[in-house]
């Protein structure tokens, strides 16, 4: 078989577009992960992160032929294909759901909590589905680079890049959304409980 490893994201692209199934599944391999936590972050859904992740790949497939290298690299054009399907399903699937999936404590570890008792870790549940709930609550344009930027972990540069905004863009609209969610947020910290938290209460901050 052969390696693909030295192979560009363009000519992978290229190459599963003409049929060749290894390079799709290198290609998929390379995006998959980066393309299911945005969605997954987005949407609160596993299923629908799941479904956007489908859908990308299969629309790559379609569509691969509109990809200009001069525009960016395929990962940004993936994403812009992601973002679509992701307000698709927000315009489905709306009111916004709070998050219950298993891994869901995993997404926003930014903030510690006592996990060692029962109360500890309902105390934890509870406060990770108030912090999915005020990111959700975010309006677009300050959401998108929190979840990129603050979950995803891409730098201001590619969000910038993904986003079609400048990088100073990302900082200030961030630094917007931090003051926001920090007074969304702000009753978990006033909140008084049985059980005493560590770290900040800042959230992405």
């Amino acid at each position: 078989m052969e390696n693909l490893e030295n192979c560009s994201d363009p000519d992978l692209l290229r190459r599963a577009m003409a049929g060749d199934e290894s390079a799709f599944v290198a290609l998929y391999e390379r995006l998959k992960n980066g393309i299911f936590r945005y969605a997954f972050y987005m949407t609160s859904s596993r299923a629908a992160a799941e479904e956007v992740t489908q859908e990308v790949f299969i629309t790559l497939l379609k569509e691969g032929g509109g990809y200009r290298e001069t525009r960016g690299d395929v990962g940004a054009f993936a994403f812009g294909i992601a973002r679509n399907y992701v307000r698709r399903i927000e315009r489905r699937e709306r009111p916004y759901q709070p998050l219950h999936e298993e891994g869901a404590e995993d997404a926003l570890r930014s903030l510690e909590f006592p996990a060692d008792s029962l109360t500890g870790q309902m105390i934890q549940n509870e406060r990770t589905r108030q912090i999915q709930a005020a990111i959700a609550s975010l309006p677009d344009h300050y959401r998108q680079p929190v979840v990129l930027c603050d979950l995803c972990e891409l730098s201001y540069e590619d969000a910038a890049w993904r986003l079609k905004c400048a990088v100073g863009t990302i900082r200030s609209r961030l630094n917007r959304a931090h003051t926001l969610l920090a007074q969304k947020l702000k009753p978990l910290q006033d909140r008084p409980s049985g059980v005493q938290a560590t770290g900040t209460e800042g959230c992405l901050i």
